[in-house]
């Protein structure tokens, strides 16, 4: 009787830690972002990245290594012309 309730004991433990190894983890939250191409091109010509903001908002500009100051879309349009 003592063999069979210790059996039954080991079973019910061994069945716990079984489930436990095979239950689910939920998946570690991972962030993507995407770079502003405009930026990334501005540090990427050697340029400094300032925000100027007004009462109609806020621009990015971009300050190269010559010291001309443009702004970081301008910049990007005109290095990259749309090919057509």
């Amino acid at each position: 009787m003592k063999n069979r309730t210790l059996i039954m004991l080991a079973t019910v433990v061994l069945s716990g830690v079984q489930l436990t190894a095979c239950a689910s983890r939920s998946p570690e939250k991972t962030q993507l972002t995407m770079r502003n191409p405009a930026a990334s091109w501005c540090v990427h010509s050697g340029g400094r990245l300032s925000q100027i903001r007004t009462d109609a908002g806020t621009t990015e500009y971009c300050t190269l290594p010559s010291g001309e100051r443009i702004e970081e879309w301008a910049l990007f349009h005109r290095d990259h012309p749309e090919q057509k």
